[in-house]
Protein backbone atom coordinates (compact mmCIF):
# COMPACT_ATOMS: atom_id res chain seq x y z
CA UNK A 1 0.00 0.00 0.00
CA UNK A 2 1.09 3.04 -0.97
CA UNK A 3 2.28 5.89 2.04
CA UNK A 4 1.68 9.49 1.30
CA UNK A 5 4.80 11.57 2.24
CA UNK A 6 2.92 15.16 2.09
CA UNK A 7 2.30 16.95 5.72
CA UNK A 8 5.63 14.82 7.04
CA UNK A 9 7.85 17.30 9.11
CA UNK A 10 10.94 16.33 7.21
CA UNK A 11 8.72 17.16 3.72
CA UNK A 12 7.98 20.74 5.67
CA UNK A 13 10.97 21.81 6.71
CA UNK A 14 12.47 21.04 3.40
CA UNK A 15 9.71 22.93 1.25
CA UNK A 16 10.46 25.31 3.62
CA UNK A 17 13.69 26.04 2.80
CA UNK A 18 13.07 26.19 -0.59
CA UNK A 19 10.46 28.55 -0.26
CA UNK A 20 10.90 31.89 -2.23
CA UNK A 21 10.36 34.10 0.86
CA UNK A 22 13.60 32.82 2.20
CA UNK A 23 15.57 34.69 -0.66
CA UNK A 24 13.79 37.78 -0.03
CA UNK A 25 15.96 39.04 3.23
CA UNK A 26 19.21 38.86 1.61
CA UNK A 27 17.91 40.12 -1.59
CA UNK A 28 16.49 43.68 0.09
CA UNK A 29 19.56 43.50 2.42
CA UNK A 30 21.84 43.84 -1.06
CA UNK A 31 19.28 46.22 -2.61
CA UNK A 32 19.21 48.74 0.54
CA UNK A 33 23.31 48.36 0.59
CA UNK A 34 24.18 48.16 -2.96
CA UNK A 35 21.88 48.53 -5.92
CA UNK A 36 20.28 51.64 -4.61
CA UNK A 37 23.09 53.04 -3.44
CA UNK A 38 24.46 52.06 -7.38
CA UNK A 39 21.03 53.42 -8.86
CA UNK A 40 21.80 56.97 -6.92
CA UNK A 41 25.15 56.81 -8.40
CA UNK A 42 24.40 55.78 -11.81
CA UNK A 43 21.40 58.45 -11.79
CA UNK A 44 23.61 61.37 -10.88
CA UNK A 45 26.14 60.58 -13.66
CA UNK A 46 23.42 60.71 -16.46
CA UNK A 47 21.73 63.50 -15.74
CA UNK A 48 22.49 67.01 -17.33
CA UNK A 49 22.17 69.95 -15.48
CA UNK A 50 19.14 70.49 -16.18
CA UNK A 51 18.00 67.08 -14.87
CA UNK A 52 17.37 65.36 -17.85
CA UNK A 53 19.03 62.16 -18.56
CA UNK A 54 22.00 62.67 -20.90
CA UNK A 55 24.95 60.91 -21.66
CA UNK A 56 26.56 64.63 -22.63
CA UNK A 57 28.33 64.92 -19.25
CA UNK A 58 29.45 61.41 -18.95
CA UNK A 59 31.03 61.81 -22.62
CA UNK A 60 32.85 65.10 -21.25
CA UNK A 61 34.16 63.40 -18.38
CA UNK A 62 35.63 60.15 -20.29
CA UNK A 63 37.20 62.67 -22.72
CA UNK A 64 38.91 64.90 -20.19
CA UNK A 65 42.60 64.60 -20.25
CA UNK A 66 42.37 64.37 -16.03
CA UNK A 67 40.44 61.68 -16.18
CA UNK A 68 42.51 59.87 -19.17
CA UNK A 69 45.59 60.57 -17.00
CA UNK A 70 44.31 59.05 -13.69
CA UNK A 71 42.81 56.29 -15.34
CA UNK A 72 46.28 55.65 -17.14
CA UNK A 73 48.39 56.34 -14.11
CA UNK A 74 45.96 53.69 -12.10
CA UNK A 75 46.17 50.92 -14.23
CA UNK A 76 49.94 51.35 -14.87
CA UNK A 77 50.34 51.54 -11.09
CA UNK A 78 48.27 48.94 -9.97
CA UNK A 79 49.86 46.50 -12.73
CA UNK A 80 53.36 47.12 -11.49
CA UNK A 81 52.41 46.60 -7.78
CA UNK A 82 50.85 43.65 -9.02
CA UNK A 83 54.14 42.37 -10.77
CA UNK A 84 56.02 43.15 -7.86
CA UNK A 85 53.87 40.95 -5.36
CA UNK A 86 54.17 38.47 -7.48
CA UNK A 87 57.76 38.43 -7.75
CA UNK A 88 58.67 38.87 -4.20
CA UNK A 89 55.67 36.49 -3.34
CA UNK A 90 57.10 33.98 -5.09
CA UNK A 91 60.47 34.49 -4.24
CA UNK A 92 59.42 34.20 -0.28
CA UNK A 93 57.02 31.60 -0.70
CA UNK A 94 59.61 29.27 -1.92
CA UNK A 95 62.06 30.23 0.95
CA UNK A 96 59.54 29.16 3.29
CA UNK A 97 58.04 26.01 1.38
CA UNK A 98 61.27 24.54 0.31
CA UNK A 99 63.70 26.02 2.15
CA UNK A 100 62.83 25.85 5.82
CA UNK A 101 64.90 27.54 8.35
CA UNK A 102 64.29 27.85 12.36
CA UNK A 103 61.58 30.35 13.00
CA UNK A 104 60.39 30.24 9.18
CA UNK A 105 56.75 29.73 10.24
CA UNK A 106 56.93 32.13 12.44
CA UNK A 107 57.93 34.18 9.74
CA UNK A 108 54.92 33.66 7.52
CA UNK A 109 52.46 34.56 10.19
CA UNK A 110 54.14 37.36 10.80
CA UNK A 111 54.01 38.20 7.27
CA UNK A 112 50.26 37.46 7.11
CA UNK A 113 49.44 40.08 9.95
CA UNK A 114 49.95 42.80 7.01
CA UNK A 115 46.61 41.27 5.56
CA UNK A 116 44.91 42.85 9.08
CA UNK A 117 46.99 46.33 9.05
CA UNK A 118 45.40 49.33 8.24
CA UNK A 119 47.05 50.30 4.76
CA UNK A 120 47.88 53.71 5.76
CA UNK A 121 49.58 52.11 8.62
CA UNK A 122 52.34 51.11 5.85
CA UNK A 123 52.29 54.08 4.22
CA UNK A 124 53.25 55.93 7.92
CA UNK A 125 56.28 53.48 8.17
CA UNK A 126 57.12 53.95 5.23
CA UNK A 127 57.59 57.94 5.44
CA UNK A 128 59.26 57.24 9.24
CA UNK A 129 62.41 55.12 7.05
CA UNK A 130 62.08 56.85 3.44
CA UNK A 131 60.88 60.45 3.83
CA UNK A 132 62.30 63.28 3.80
CA UNK A 133 62.83 63.78 7.57
CA UNK A 134 63.30 59.94 7.51
CA UNK A 135 65.73 57.86 9.31
CA UNK A 136 67.12 57.28 6.62
CA UNK A 137 68.04 60.48 5.03
CA UNK A 138 68.80 61.78 8.59
CA UNK A 139 71.32 59.28 8.33
CA UNK A 140 72.78 59.88 4.71
CA UNK A 141 72.43 63.69 5.75
CA UNK A 142 74.90 63.52 8.58
CA UNK A 143 76.97 61.12 7.64
CA UNK A 144 77.56 62.96 4.01
CA UNK A 145 76.89 66.31 5.31
CA UNK A 146 74.67 67.33 2.66
CA UNK A 147 71.88 70.10 2.90
CA UNK A 148 69.20 68.06 1.47
CA UNK A 149 67.68 64.81 1.69
CA UNK A 150 69.24 62.25 -1.10
CA UNK A 151 66.53 59.83 -0.81
CA UNK A 152 63.34 61.54 -2.29
CA UNK A 153 61.44 58.53 -4.04
CA UNK A 154 58.78 58.00 -1.70
CA UNK A 155 56.65 60.94 -2.70
CA UNK A 156 56.69 59.43 -6.16
CA UNK A 157 54.64 56.66 -8.17
CA UNK A 158 57.66 54.68 -6.91
CA UNK A 159 56.53 55.27 -3.62
CA UNK A 160 53.15 54.26 -4.00
CA UNK A 161 54.19 50.94 -5.71
CA UNK A 162 56.55 50.24 -2.64
CA UNK A 163 53.83 50.54 -0.19
CA UNK A 164 50.93 48.37 -2.08
CA UNK A 165 54.12 45.16 -2.74
CA UNK A 166 54.38 45.66 1.25
CA UNK A 167 50.96 45.36 1.84
CA UNK A 168 49.58 43.09 -0.78
CA UNK A 169 52.64 40.53 -1.47
CA UNK A 170 50.79 38.32 1.94
CA UNK A 171 47.79 38.26 -0.80
CA UNK A 172 50.38 36.01 -3.30
CA UNK A 173 52.06 34.14 -0.92
CA UNK A 174 49.43 32.90 0.75
CA UNK A 175 47.47 30.90 -2.47
CA UNK A 176 51.40 29.73 -3.39
CA UNK A 177 52.50 28.31 0.08
CA UNK A 178 48.97 26.23 -0.14
CA UNK A 179 50.10 25.58 -3.65
CA UNK A 180 53.40 24.34 -3.07
CA UNK A 181 52.00 21.99 -0.36
CA UNK A 182 50.98 19.86 -2.41
CA UNK A 183 54.06 19.43 -4.73
CA UNK A 184 55.28 15.84 -4.49
CA UNK A 185 58.66 16.27 -2.71
CA UNK A 186 59.50 13.18 -4.23
CA UNK A 187 59.80 15.01 -7.84
CA UNK A 188 62.28 17.34 -6.53
CA UNK A 189 64.58 14.84 -5.21
CA UNK A 190 64.48 12.68 -8.21
CA UNK A 191 64.86 15.56 -10.16
CA UNK A 192 67.61 16.49 -8.47
CA UNK A 193 69.54 13.21 -8.44
CA UNK A 194 68.93 13.01 -12.03
CA UNK A 195 71.18 16.09 -12.61
CA UNK A 196 68.55 18.87 -12.67
CA UNK A 197 69.29 22.20 -11.11
CA UNK A 198 67.44 24.12 -8.32
CA UNK A 199 66.52 27.07 -11.52
CA UNK A 200 65.71 23.90 -13.70
CA UNK A 201 63.43 22.64 -11.02
CA UNK A 202 61.79 25.49 -10.24
CA UNK A 203 60.64 26.30 -14.07
CA UNK A 204 59.73 22.66 -14.43
CA UNK A 205 58.33 21.26 -11.64
CA UNK A 206 57.50 24.00 -9.17
CA UNK A 207 56.48 26.98 -11.38
CA UNK A 208 54.11 24.89 -13.17
CA UNK A 209 52.16 23.79 -10.16
CA UNK A 210 52.29 27.26 -8.78
CA UNK A 211 50.76 28.86 -12.01
CA UNK A 212 47.02 28.60 -10.49
CA UNK A 213 47.57 30.51 -7.30
CA UNK A 214 49.50 32.95 -8.98
CA UNK A 215 46.87 33.64 -11.25
CA UNK A 216 44.76 33.91 -8.68
CA UNK A 217 46.86 35.98 -6.05
CA UNK A 218 47.91 38.27 -9.25
CA UNK A 219 44.33 38.84 -10.25
CA UNK A 220 43.63 39.75 -5.88
CA UNK A 221 46.05 42.11 -5.89
CA UNK A 222 45.00 43.89 -9.05
CA UNK A 223 41.64 44.27 -8.05
CA UNK A 224 42.76 45.78 -4.70
CA UNK A 225 45.64 48.13 -5.69
CA UNK A 226 43.03 49.53 -8.19
CA UNK A 227 40.68 50.18 -5.85
CA UNK A 228 43.53 51.55 -3.23
CA UNK A 229 43.43 55.27 -1.82
CA UNK A 230 44.76 55.41 1.49
CA UNK A 231 48.24 54.62 0.36
CA UNK A 232 47.89 57.00 -2.65
CA UNK A 233 46.43 59.66 -0.22
CA UNK A 234 48.66 59.24 2.53
CA UNK A 235 51.60 59.10 0.41
CA UNK A 236 50.77 62.03 -1.19
CA UNK A 237 52.68 61.80 -4.28
CA UNK A 238 53.40 64.80 -6.36
CA UNK A 239 51.70 64.78 -9.48
CA UNK A 240 50.11 61.04 -8.96
CA UNK A 241 46.43 60.66 -9.24
CA UNK A 242 44.48 57.72 -8.96
CA UNK A 243 40.85 57.30 -9.88
CA UNK A 244 39.50 56.74 -6.39
CA UNK A 245 41.60 59.70 -5.50
CA UNK A 246 40.43 61.57 -8.41
CA UNK A 247 36.44 60.66 -7.21
CA UNK A 248 37.78 61.84 -4.13
CA UNK A 249 38.92 65.34 -5.08
CA UNK A 250 35.83 66.05 -7.39
CA UNK A 251 33.44 65.13 -4.91
CA UNK A 252 34.80 65.81 -1.78
CA UNK A 253 37.33 69.26 -2.70
CA UNK A 254 35.31 70.28 -5.88
CA UNK A 255 31.59 69.28 -4.72
CA UNK A 256 31.72 68.46 -8.53
CA UNK A 257 29.36 64.97 -8.07
CA UNK A 258 28.47 64.54 -11.14
CA UNK A 259 32.33 63.88 -12.32
CA UNK A 260 32.80 62.47 -9.45
CA UNK A 261 29.66 59.71 -10.01
CA UNK A 262 30.62 59.09 -13.89
CA UNK A 263 34.28 58.07 -12.41
CA UNK A 264 33.14 56.33 -9.71
CA UNK A 265 30.85 54.09 -12.53
CA UNK A 266 34.15 53.10 -14.42
CA UNK A 267 35.77 52.51 -11.50
CA UNK A 268 33.14 50.02 -9.98
CA UNK A 269 33.06 48.38 -13.63
CA UNK A 270 36.64 48.26 -13.88
CA UNK A 271 36.54 46.51 -10.19
CA UNK A 272 33.86 43.67 -10.95
CA UNK A 273 35.72 43.15 -14.55
CA UNK A 274 38.84 42.41 -12.26
CA UNK A 275 36.69 40.57 -9.67
CA UNK A 276 34.96 38.23 -12.11
CA UNK A 277 38.61 37.58 -13.27
CA UNK A 278 39.36 36.69 -9.80
CA UNK A 279 36.70 34.41 -9.44
CA UNK A 280 37.58 32.23 -12.65
CA UNK A 281 41.26 31.87 -11.41
CA UNK A 282 40.54 30.73 -8.17
CA UNK A 283 37.99 28.64 -9.10
CA UNK A 284 41.25 26.75 -11.30
CA UNK A 285 42.98 25.90 -8.03
CA UNK A 286 39.98 23.93 -6.43
CA UNK A 287 39.94 21.97 -3.36
CA UNK A 288 41.71 22.71 -0.49
CA UNK A 289 43.76 25.14 -2.35
CA UNK A 290 41.30 27.08 -3.05
CA UNK A 291 39.95 27.30 0.21
CA UNK A 292 43.48 28.78 1.39
CA UNK A 293 43.12 32.17 -1.34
Amino acid sequence: MATSLEGTPGRTEAAARTSPLWSAPPLLILAASFFYPLSLIAAQAFTARDGSLSLAMARAVLASGRFQDAFVRTIVIAAAATAGCLAVGFVMALVVAFFPFRGSALVARLIDTFIALPTFLVALALTFLYGSAGLLNEFLMAAMKLSLPPIDFLYSAWGVILAEVTVYTPFVMRPLLAAFSLVETAQIEIAASLGAGFFRIVRQIILPAALPALLAGGSLCLLLTVNEFGIVLFIGAKGVTTLPLLVYDKAIQEFDYTTACVIALVNIVLSIALYFCYRGALGRLGGSGARLV
